[in-house]
């Protein structure tokens, strides 16, 4: 056999066997990964610390870039939620759509962990892809405490997010009383107007909010 002929044969056997070792290693550090997100998605808080012990990533992501830091925010897991950040999970690490897990917390009216995040150093003025910040989340869900958190955390009262809306506005198209009420204590202003040149009154009017509206009425 040519000496070149048997050089190639002799690459492709070394390749042939050191490639499935290579790729064995690969899927190893991929699995321990993807084994953190299925135990944090499910809650289970013994096994997240044991992958983190034996070193999976603990700002590992699922395929819409969830984090188990966001999906226990999500589920108001408070014992979850210490131990990842016990853990230095990044509170600050959005998923794709730019929720972070303050996001996630607020929107699952959990202040504990709304509290927590920010003592963190979690940012309540980060928006996601729609423009919405921790607050409108907490205001949408009427978590009352989750607001004044985050109103205390320098969120304000009266700022215009997407298309001039503000915290007041979004309250009344939910139907959040008591957040609205809250707001209004705080100094919300409710004659203002958003891009269409509507108030908070006419926004919860006009969805049946009658009640609401009524208080909201400058």
């Amino acid at each position: 056999m040519p000496k070149d002929v048997l050089r190639s044969v002799l690459a492709a056997l070394v390749l042939l066997f050191i490639a499935p070792v290579q790729a064995q290693q690969g899927v190893g550090n991929i699995n321990i990964n993807g084994q953190l997100v299925l135990a944090a998605r499910a809650g289970l808080v013994q096994r997240v610390k044991q992958l983190i012990a034996e070193g999976a990533e603990v700002n590992s992501r699922d395929r819409n870039g969830d984090s188990p830091l966001k999906m226990a925010a999500g589920k108001a897991n408070v014992e979850l939620v210490d131990v990842l950040l016990a853990a230095s999970a990044d509170v600050q690490q959005a998923n794709i759509a730019g929720v972070t897990p303050l996001m996630a917390a607020a929107f699952a009216g959990s202040p504990e962990i709304v509290r927590k995040l920010l003592a963190a150093g979690a940012r309540p003025e980060a928006v996601d892809r729609v423009k919405k910040n921790a607050a409108v989340y907490a205001a949408g869900q009427g978590c009352t405490e989750c607001l004044e958190l985050l109103l205390q955390a320098g969120t304000p009262v009266n700022g215009r997010l997407d298309h001039e809306l503000t915290l007041l506005m979004w309250t009344a198209g939910y139907g959040q009383e008591g957040a609205a009420r809250m707001l209004l204590q705080r100094g919300a202003d409710a004659s203002l107007r958003d891009d269409r040149g509507k108030t908070a009154a006419e926004i919860a009017r006009e969805l049946n909010y009658t009640a609401l509206a009524q208080m909201l009425a400058p």
